[in-house]
C-alpha cells in the first residue's frame, strides 16, 4: 500500500522523479555503508528523549505500521518496500518534503523494542552516511521514546536544516502520542 500525504502535488514530484532517475532510486548513487556502532560514533548525531503517556506497544505499533510517522508533516511518504514480517534486510523509501527521496535498510530489529537503518541511496548529495535508531522502553505509566540521528554530511551547508527537520519530526511525534 503506497503512502502518500500530499496528494497530487507529490505525484507532480514523483512523476518528474521518475523521468529523470528512471523511476527507481536504484539509479542514484549509494551513501557510504556502515553499522551500528556509527550510532555512537557519528561526526554529526542528535539524538531525543521522548516521555510519552502512552505503551510502549502503541508506540511500536506506529513505528511499523504499513504507514510509519505518518503525522509527521514534513514527511511526504514513506513506504515498506519489503514484504512483512519487518527485520534486518527491510527496506523501505521515503521522502522528505517531496524533494528528498531516500531507500532505507534495517540494520537492526528488535521487534517491539528497537530498530535501526541506514540510508543506502539518495537523489540528492545531502549525506554521506545517513540512518536512525529508534529506542522504545516502558518508562511509568507510559513508555520512553528514544530517537537518534546519526550522519555524515555530504555538503558542508551548515546543520540548521537538518536541525529544524530533526526538531520537526520530533514535534509531530511527541504531538501525536500526547506527550
Amino acid at each position: 500500500m503506497r503512502y502518500d500525504r500530499t496528494g497530487a502535488w507529490f505525484g507532480r514530484v514523483d512523476e518528474r522523479w521518475n523521468r529523470r532517475a528512471g523511476g527507481t532510486l536504484d539509479d542514484v548513487p549509494r551513501l557510504e555503508p556502515f553499522d551500528v556502532d556509527f550510532f555512537d560514533s557519528a561526526p554529526q548525531r542528535r539524538s531525543y528523549v521522548l516521555d510519552l503517556p502512552v505503551s510502549p506497544e502503541r508506540v511500536w505499533r506506529g513505528l511499523a505500521a504499513s504507514n510509519p510517522l505518518w503525522w509527521c508533516r514534513l514527511l511526504s511518504s514513506v513506504e515498506y518496500t519489503s514484504p512483512r514480517p519487518f527485520g534486518v534486510g527491510t527496506t523501505r523509501t521515503a521522502a522528505v518534503l517531496g524533494v528528498l527521496r531516500l531507500r532505507e535498510v534495517f540494520i537492526r530489529w528488535e521487534e517491539g523494542r528497537r530498530q535501526s537503518f541506514l540510508v543506502d541511496r539518495a537523489n540528492l548529495p545531502v549525506y554521506r552516511r545517513f540512518g536512525e535508531d529508534y529506542l522504545v522502553e516502558r518508562s511509568g505509566e507510559g513508555s520512553r521514546l528514544t530517537w537518534t540521528f546519526a550522519y555524515e554530511p555530504g555538503l558542508k551547508v551548515g546543520d540548521r536544516l537538518n536541525v529544524l527537520v530533526f526538531d520537526s519530526l520530533v514535534a509531530d511525534t511527541r504531538r501525536h502520542f500526547g506527550g
